[in-house]
């Protein structure tokens, strides 16, 4: 079996049986194209269906350690559930699918990367094993770090909570801003740059606990 490294941004090289090269269920023929380009909610359903083991042997293999594969998988589903129906054709659904699939992986590494800087904000990382001193060192970094969050303009401070402390999409956090989406996007890069920023003045280091 071909061994494929789990950092790779890419899929292996595609057959024409199989244009995303990773591999596809083997479901039953898929609806008529017309039915999931109408909205057809069963012809969508069974998308989901036949695309699911290969987006989650995607995000499993693509994810990286820090994120949390199956999750991510979800993710894709609901993007799936909510704009499939704008694929013109058939044959581009694969890389549509692969598409999505890298865009939401990408989303949650940078979530990702912002945990690491709040070991004892986020339940599903914080680290059950920890000795005292490493947990009262947590609950300093913590400390500063809600220090930090505090001395960020509030505009750049809600939409960094939002969709890397509570996990909102972007599109989510746009529409409880008040913002569009592309508004949104930009944004939240400027209030990732500046809490970056403002960590390394204080000297708040990222986690490195085994996550």
């Amino acid at each position: 079996m071909r061994q494929l490294d789990p950092r790779a941004e890419t899929p292996p090289r595609a057959s024409s049986a199989d244009p995303t090269g990773l591999g596809s269920s083997s479901a039953p023929p898929p609806p008529a194209w017309e039915a999931v380009r109408r909205g057809d909610p069963a012809a969508i359903d069974a998308i989901c269906q036949d695309w699911l083991p290969t987006v989650l042997q995607w995000c499993r293999r693509l994810a990286g350690p820090r994120v949390d594969a199956d999750h991510a998988a979800q993710e894709v589903f609901v993007v799936v559930l909510r704009r499939v129906h704008t694929v013109q054709r058939r044959e581009q659904l694969p890389s549509w699918m692969f598409a999505v699939t890298r865009r939401v992986l990408a989303q949650h590494r940078r979530r990702a990367w912002v945990r690491r800087w709040m070991p004892g904000e986020v339940p599903d990382f914080a680290d059950s094993g920890a000795t005292p001193a490493e947990a009262t060192e947590q609950r300093e970094v913590s400390r500063q770090v809600t220090r930090i969050l505090e001395q960020m303009p509030d505009d750049l401070r809600a939409v960094l909570v939002l969709c890397d402390v509570e996990e909102r999409t972007d599109p989510e956090a746009a529409e409880l801003l008040g913002l569009k989406v592309g508004t949104a996007k930009s944004r939240l890069r400027r209030a990732r740059q500046r809490f970056k920023e403002l960590c390394i003045r204080d000297g708040v280091r990222p986690s490195t606990g085994g996550h």
